[in-house]
């Protein structure tokens, strides 16, 4: 039986999307492969969320590698892109309502140390009964560790956990750590899935 639900953070409760965030900038495209390049799809990303480097610190090595005219744009993706995101619609109603019929409420994200900054600012964020961090674990989702860490620290039993992400990587790894899980498509879907589980909602 199913008492906990387990869900990432980028895709799943907040939409992660940099290609968005920099056209709501109105960022020409040239300059967004730019930005892709060397922000999103440089080393200093995974550093973050794995707490060896800061937001400041990436910043500092990004503006060495992009031009000037992009230094504050590179500024606003690193330190304030939760500012850009929008809530993925229906998940925080959909949170509150598991939270009241009883289920525990978790996350497991591959996220940096500046993630409380901006966590109580996500609907949905105060239902959750307690939280794992990539960053402050030294260690990133898919590795075992990760899931491993939310079942000993919070006394959960993996066979009455489901985990949901929008990355299928992240989900194989919760089966391998014997929780069950699917990607994340989806409000209703999300719903569909659940309710496939025996999940009252």
């Amino acid at each position: 039986m199913i008492r906990h639900i387990i869900f990432d953070m980028g895709g799943v409760l907040r939409i992660w999307d940099p290609h968005e965030f920099m056209k709501i900038m109105e960022i020409p495209g040239d300059d967004q492969e730019i930005l892709m390049r060397e922000i999103f799809g440089a080393v200093e990303w995974p550093m973050q969320d794995i707490g060896l480097i800061t937001e400041e610190e990436t910043l500092e090595r990004v503006r060495g590698r992009i031009p000037e005219r992009l230094h504050a744009d590179a500024e606003q993706l690193i330190l304030h892109w939760e500012e850009l995101s929008r809530p993925v619609p229906g998940m925080a109603c959909v949170i509150r309502q598991l939270k009241e019929a009883g289920y525990g409420i978790w996350l497991l994200s591959n996220a940096s140390k500046r993630h409380g900054q901006y966590w109580g600012g996500i609907p949905g964020s105060e239902y959750f009964d307690g939280l794992v961090i990539s960053a402050f674990e030294g260690v990133l989702k898919p590795d075992l560790t990760m899931y491993r860490t939310i079942l000993s620290r919070f006394a959960l039993k993996a066979e009455e956990c489901v985990f949901t992400d929008d990355m299928p990587a992240n989900v194989a790894g919760a089966l391998a750590a014997g929780i069950d899980g699917f990607v994340f498509r989806g409000t209703e879907d999300f719903i569909r899935e659940l309710r496939a589980r025996g999940v009252r909602i």
